[in-house]
């Protein structure tokens, strides 16, 4: 018996961190299961969250997230998985490619692709993603923008991501479980907890 890793992967706005608290709730005292994010908590996640909020280079924010996914892989995914335990991820490498594939766009070719090279090798492959589905314009009515962001500008930025994500599900179909995040919360909470415990079987 392996342990497992799931994640939780939607453009702001798609309810996917309303659904991790309705998780952990569920799984509250259950040692086999265990719930990470990225960024992390750790000081490598402090540096991504600050560059976010400074408006950093965006290759510089891109080996920002990088390096705090190799942390997140050593301290906290491999042991997990090594420990016959499930560990379930409030975003992962899949938000990478899809928002860094959006803002290096003009910058590198095939950013989407380029980014997901970088990974190869030494990541840990999702057994299940759960992607959860919704309009950006839906999205962020529900968000709002950044103050330096229009709402159009959030909306154009939103669609190259979802964009991104579904070519994402195109390319690897066999690990991604896509959820209409516009349903109703309950079908949508549903949904997820039943491709959560089918995985865990």
């Amino acid at each position: 018996m392996t342990g497992k890793l799931i994640t939780l992967e939607g453009i702001d706005g798609s309810g996917k961190s309303t659904i991790t608290k309705s998780l952990k709730h569920y799984f509250k005292g259950k040692p086999n299961v265990v719930f990470t994010r990225e960024p992390t908590r750790e000081w490598t996640g402090e540096a991504v969250n600050r560059a976010i909020n400074e408006e950093t280079d965006h290759l510089a924010e891109l080996f920002l997230f990088v390096a705090d996914h190799a942390n997140h892989l050593s301290k906290t995914i491999r042991p997990g998985i090594a420990d016959n335990k499930t560990v379930i991820s409030d975003r992962y490498s899949d938000s990478r490619y899809a928002y860094q594939g959006a803002t290096l766009k003009g910058i590198i070719e095939q950013p989407l692709e380029w980014v997901m090279e970088l990974h190869k090798g030494w990541t840990v492959v999702p057994d299940l993603t759960i992607l959860f589905d919704v309009s950006p314009e839906i999205a962020v009515s529900r968000v709002g923008t950044r103050d330096y962001q229009t709402k159009f500008e959030k909306i154009s930025f939103l669609e190259q991501v979802r964009s991104n994500y579904l070519k994402l599900v195109d390319m690897q179909p066999e690990r991604f479980i896509v959820v209409n995040a516009e349903q109703p919360y309950s079908k949508v909470e549903q949904a997820v907890f039943k491709a959560v415990k089918d995985n865990m079987a």
